[in-house]
């Protein structure tokens, strides 16, 4: 044994080197990670299934391998937290449905292939809400997912079971999806790293596969380990028409004060209007002067969105694709469905009847228009993920939420990650900026320019040592 305290925290990239130099067993690390989800676990509800007996037998492969030093994978050995709604063949594939309660994936979702190939060992599955169409993560068939950094609060959805597993121990590594923020905020909400791959880059099931809004990709505690499980995910697929050819994996730089220096970057803190949280806004700006003082040039601009209108344009998008195939999926079973799944259908059927396919095109490209006009000049965008800095671990939000004294109609308006699923050909990446005033982590965006992954995963690694944390570990029972 390593004798290593807090073996379940240790990231990905030392657990590898320490596998390779043989100073840690594949077979150690995943026993700490067993006896971490077995001891915590049941006091935030982060997974909807653990295949223990399988990952300790990958786990003792991957010990042999290593023994040998042959097959050594880019994964191989380490635990792998996967979103249940990317199937494992021959495993339930629900995704928080009562009546798919008992459906099962046939073959293995893309990602889940690659991470697999890898060496990557899927030891168990996370919450997600209903459809992956919530920023909150409870529903009838789960329960509620608690955030480990204070159980009154979510960890955000919908890849909110992934946010909660890291931060917690459970796992080095998670997958996850995002079509309008949800791998950004549970990152942001519980002190995690979530990548925002651009659109084409990490290959999806079809038929939403075509829907250019959407995105699978990772979450890891530290942004090279996130960069690690991006490699692994990224490149062409045969069953994804709309995968990119491989792009130059992407190459964390060592940690350096003056990695940024030169490093043009805009913030902008509302977006427009939203009501960003005034512990939101410190803690966007604390990241923003640490960047400047190690020698980023950082210039303040505005944007003339407003939240009203990146809504509308959002669920007018829904309104054609994801609505229609949940209500296809569901039809006959709308009974049994959770609140905020029957609202997101209505609000996007709503907007389909309000609004044209091609008014909802001319909306995306204005703000992507928009968006390029403000990052002209610049490497690089920094925002919050959210305006507001917690959503209760039970709540529903039907009636609209408060933000900043304001009124909002649709609680996705108090989340700042939809404009970048409308320009989703920009890779954004979420880390941590500091603690709100509840208790609970706060996150920022680094935007880039179409397809410029680099340089974002440049920044986030120069935040991560700029603005470390005091404290970096939930307050858990076992922790």
């Amino acid at each position: 044994m390593t004798g290593l305290p807090d073996l379940h925290y240790l990231d990905a990239g030392t657990a590898l080197r320490m596998f390779r130099s043989r100073e840690l067993s594949p077979v150690e690390l995943m026993e700490a990670v067993i006896a971490r989800t077995e001891a915590v676990n049941g006091g935030i509800n982060a997974l909807t299934e653990t295949l223990f007996d399988e990952a300790l037998r990958g786990a003792r492969q991957a010990a042999t391998a290593y023994a040998r030093g042959r097959g050594l994978t880019p994964l191989l050995g380490l635990p792998v937290a996967a979103k249940e709604k990317h199937g494992l063949a021959g495993h339930t594939l629900s995704q928080g449905l009562i009546a798919q309660k008992d459906a099962a994936a046939t073959e293995d979702h893309p990602v889940i292939a690659r991470i697999r190939a890898a060496g990557g060992i899927i030891h168990a599955r996370t919450t997600t809400p209903e459809y992956s169409c919530a920023t909150i993560t409870h529903s009838p068939l789960w329960g509620v997912t608690r955030n480990p950094w204070n159980p009154r609060y979510s960890p955000g959805g919908s890849s909110g079971g992934a946010g909660a597993a890291l931060a917690a121990g459970l796992a080095p590594l998670a997958t996850a999806s995002d079509i309008a923020g949800s791998t950004r905020l549970p990152a942001s909400f519980t002190g995690t790293v979530g990548f925002k791959a651009p659109y084409g880059r990490i290959p999806g099931l079809a038929p939403l596969s075509a829907d250019h809004y959407r995105g699978d990709g990772p979450m890891a505690r530290t942004v090279a380990d996130t960069a690690l499980l991006a490699n692994v995910m990224a490149g062409r697929h045969a069953g994804d028409h709309t995968s990119l050819a491989d792009a130059d994996p992407l190459a964390v730089p060592a940690p350096a004060a003056d990695s940024v220096r030169g490093t043009r970057i805009a913030l902008c803190i509302r977006l427009g209007n939203y009501p960003v949280a005034p512990d939101v806004e410190a803690n966007t700006r604390a990241v923003a002067a640490a960047l400047r003082d190690a020698g980023a040039v950082v210039e303040e601009i505005e944007l003339p969105w407003t939240t009203e209108f990146i809504s509308r344009t959002m669920f007018t998008h829904f309104g054609y694709l994801l609505g229609p195939a949940m209500e296809d999926e569901t039809a006959g079973t709308e009974d049994q469905l959770a609140p905020y799944t029957r609202r997101f259908m209505a609000d996007a059927r709503a907007a389909a009847a309000a609004n044209r396919f091609v008014d909802g095109i001319r909306a995306e490209t204005q703000i992507q228009a928009e968006l390029a006009a403000a990052m002209a000049g610049y490497d690089a965008l920094l925002c919050p993920a959210s305006a507001v800095p917690a959503l209760e671990a039970e709540g529903a939000y039907l009636d609209g939420i408060d933000a900043g004294g304001v009124r909002l109609e649709h609680y996705w308006q108090g989340h700042m990650t939809g404009p970048f699923n409308i320009a989703n050909r920009c890779p954004v990446l979420a880390v941590p900026s500091g603690m709100a005033d509840c208790g609970i982590p706060t996150g920022i965006q680094i935007v880039g320019h179409p397809f410029d992954d680099a340089t974002v995963f440049r920044v986030g690694a120069a935040v991560e040592v700029l603005r470390p944390w005091a404290q970096r570990r939930p307050p858990l029972n076992g922790a």
